[in-house]
């Protein structure tokens, strides 16, 4: 099984940034767990905080991987191009948000990926991408 992680802009900051809103451990130390948690998966992670740049992570990914766990941060809002490249690719993907966005300010609501997504995992930490995995090896 072949999975790609994909985040979008200021995710880089995890573990430094708003720790009360996205907790104190940087998604490389989370991501090197994840890996020991899944030894038989085979990751791909790819982090921008450039639009065009996830898009093409997106493509580059979405016909030569099993799945994909997005977490597109701000551009979730804002970026149609976003979800229009998921909806172009045959891999599955799969939405996640460290935060409640539904709890958060009223622009957060707006998802140009829900839609195009195979299902989207919100709120729930970093556990998140952990619940993504589970759920792409499931199918």
């Amino acid at each position: 099984m072949k999975i790609a992680i994909i985040n979008g802009p200021n995710l880089n900051l995890l573990g430094q940034r708003e720790t009360s809103v996205y907790g104190t451990q940087s998604f490389e130390e989370f991501f090197e767990a994840l890996k020991t948690q899944f030894p038989a998966v085979e990751f791909h992670y790819v982090q921008s905080n450039i639009e065009g740049e996830l898009i093409n992570a997106i493509q580059n990914c979405g016909f030569n991987y099993d799945g994909i766990i997005l977490n597109p941060g701000g551009y979730t809002h804002t970026s149609v191009a976003i979800g229009d490249a998921i909806a172009a690719v045959k891999a599955p993907v799969v939405e996640v948000h460290i935060s409640n966005v539904h709890a958060r300010e009223e622009f957060r609501k707006l998802s140009h990926v829900s839609g195009k997504a195979a299902g989207s995992i919100i709120g729930l930490g970093l556990k998140g991408y952990e619940l993504a995995v589970r759920w792409l090896l499931s199918k």
